[in-house]
C-alpha cells in the first residue's frame, strides 16, 4: 500500500501515517485475537491511519496496549492537533517537530517504549525516521542517549557524520556502539567471505603440471575433448590443468575505492568490514582508499574496521577521477588486480578523465568493478549516464547487497562473468557481466 484513501476521499489525509511504517505498526500489533474479523480489521486500520477520537472515520477506539502503541507512533508520524495537515507537516507546510520536543529524558522514554511495542527491525526503522524527521542528531552527542538507542548500520552512519563535532565525553560511547555493530557484521559476513574467496583464489592459481590432488578435472576434460576415443568412451588427457595452493603466497591484489559522501554511509560501513576481512587473508594484498574531494589511504588501519570507520569523514564532495588516479598509481601487477569502486557516480571532478582512467586500467589487465551501493537499502540513486558509460567500457555498474559481495569478488578474481542483479541489466548485461 502506497496511498491511503480515507472516508473523505483524500489521498494522504490528515493523520495518515507514512504508509510503510503504518504497515509495520499493523503487523507489530499482532494477529487477530479471536475477535470479530470486521472489528479486527477496523482496529488495524485505526493503527494504520492514526488520528484523534474515531480514527479518521473508522469509529474504532483504542485501549490498553493498542493505545500506548498508537501514542508512540503519533509522537513520530502524527500531525499537530488541529493543524489539518498531513503527517510530518508543520504550520508553514514544512516538516513539523512532531511530539517528542527537545527533552532528552522524554526522548529516552520514547526510545524505551518503541522497544517495548515493536520488534528490533521496526525499532531501527523508527529510530532512523526520528533522527531524520525530528532532528535528533544533536541528541546523539549525549552518552546517555547513545546508550538508549538500538545500534544498527544506519546509526553508525549518523555517528560517523557527527564524528568531528562529537565531544570527548561521547566518543568512547560512540566507539562502543560502532564496535558492537561491526562485530555483529563480522560474525555474519566473515566465514562465508573467506570460504568463497579461498576457493576462487585456489582455482585462479592454475598450474600446468599439477599434482594429482590439484588437478582441475572439469577444465582438464574440456581442454582435451579433441582427444576423445569413442571405442573406449574416454578422453586421453594430454594436457593437465590444475590449481595450486593460493595460500602459499599473495596471488591477487584488491583495491577498494570508497566514496565517503553522505549518501554512501551504509556502504562505507559494510566496505570497511569487508576490507578488514579481505586484509586478513594472506592470499590477498588489500588496499582501502576513501575519498570525497580529497583522497585518504586507510590501508594501515585495516586490522581494525572501527579505526577505519572513524578515519572517514562523511558528507564531503566527490572527485572520483582524483581517487582513481591515486589507486592507479599504487597498482604494481595489473593482470592480478581487482579494483572495486563503490560510489553513486555523482562526479564532481573531470568526467572524461575518469572514464579514460578506467579504460586505461582495464586495458592494462585490471578487473574493474563499480558498485553503486554496498548495502541492504534497495535500489540506490545514482548517475545513470556515468553508469552507462562505464558499462560501455566493460566495467559493469550495479548495486550489491552484503550477501552478494563475496560472490562478486570471487567472480572478479577468477575473471568470469559477474553476478549482476537483473534490475541492473541495462548497465551490466542480462543478469551477468564480464
Amino acid at each position: 500500500m502506497t496511498t491511503v484513501t480515507t472516508a473523505n476521499g483524500a489521498d494522504g489525509a490528515p493523520g495518515a501515517r507514512h504508509a510503510r511504517h503504518a504497515r509495520h505498526a499493523r503487523d507489530a500489533a499482532g494477529a487477530s485475537r479471536g475477535t470479530d474479523p470486521a472489528a479486527e480489521r477496523l482496529r488495524r486500520w485505526r493503527l494504520v491511519l492514526g488520528g484523534e477520537g474515531g480514527g479518521d472515520g473508522t469509529g474504532c477506539a483504542l485501549g490498553g496496549t493498542d493505545a500506548a502503541m498508537d501514542r508512540t507512533l503519533e509522537a513520530l508520524y502524527g500531525s499537530a492537533p488541529g493543524s489539518g495537515q498531513g503527517a510530518g507537516a508543520g504550520p508553514g507546510g514544512g516538516r513539523r517537530a512532531a511530539g517528542l520536543g527537545g527533552s532528552a529524558p522524554q526522548i529516552a522514554r520514547w526510545l524505551g517504549d518503541i522497544r517495548t511495542y515493536f520488534p528490533t527491525s521496526v525499532v531501527q526503522v523508527m529510530q532512523r525516521d526520528a533522527i531524520d524527521r525530528l532532528g535528533l542528531s544533536a541528541m546523539l552527542l549525549e552518552p546517555e542517549m547513545l546508550e538508549a538507542v538500538e545500534a544498527d548500520v544506519h546509526l553508525v552512519g549518523t555517528l560517523l557524520s557527527l564524528n568531528k563535532v562529537m565531544p570527548e565525553t561521547t566518543k568512547e560511547t560512540a566507539r562502543a556502539v560502532v564496535r558492537k555493530v561491526v562485530e555483529d557484521l563480522e560474525k555474519r559476513l566473515t566465514t562465508r567471505t573467506r570460504a568463497t574467496l579461498a576457493g576462487a583464489l585456489d582455482r585462479s592459481a592454475r598450474v600446468s603440471r599439477p599434482r594429482h590432488r590439484d588437478i582441475d578435472w572439469d577444465r582438464t576434460i574440456r581442454a582435451n575433448l579433441k582427444n576423445y576415443l569413442p571405442e573406449y568412451r574416454t578422453v586421453v588427457p594430454e594436457r593437465l590443468i590444475g590449481y595450486g595452493r593460493a595460500a602459499q603466497s599473495v596471488k591477487k591484489e584488491v583495491v577498494l575505492c570508497i566514496d565517503q559522501s553522505g549518501s554512501m554511509a551504509a556502504s562505507v560501513v559494510y566496505a570497511s568490514v569487508f576490507g578488514a576481512v579481505l586484509a586478513s587473508m594472506r592470499s590477498l594484498d588489500t588496499r582501502l582508499v576513501v575519498f570525497d574531494t580529497a583522497v585518504v589511504d586507510l590501508t594501515d588501519q585495516l586490522s581494525d574496521p572501527v579505526d577505519v570507520l572513524f578515519g572517514t569523514q562523511l558528507g564531503g564532495g566527490t572527485d572520483i577521477n582524483r581517487a582513481l588516479a591515486y589507486c592507479q598509481s599504487r597498482i604494481t601487477r595489473p593482470a592480478e588486480t581487482v579494483v572495486v569502486l563503490i560510489s553513486d557516480l555523482y562526479e564532481g571532478g573531470i568526467r572524461n578523465e575518469m572514464l579514460k582512467r578506467v579504460a586505461a586500467m582495464k586495458a592494462s589487465g585490471v578487473r574493474f568493478v563499480t558498485l553503486l551501493a554496498l548495502s541492504d537499502e534497495g535500489a540506490p540513486a545514482y548517475d545513470r549516464d556515468h553508469a552507462a558509460a562505464l558499462a560501455a567500457l566493460g566495467a559493469p555498474a550495479f548495486a550489491c547487497t552484503p550477501d552478494l559481495f563475496p560472490d562478486v569478488m570471487a567472480a572478479a578474481i577468477e575473471k568470469r562473468p559477474l553476478p549482476v542483479p537483473e534490475s541492473f541489466a541495462p548497465h551490466g548485461g542480462s543478469g551477468a557481466a564480464s
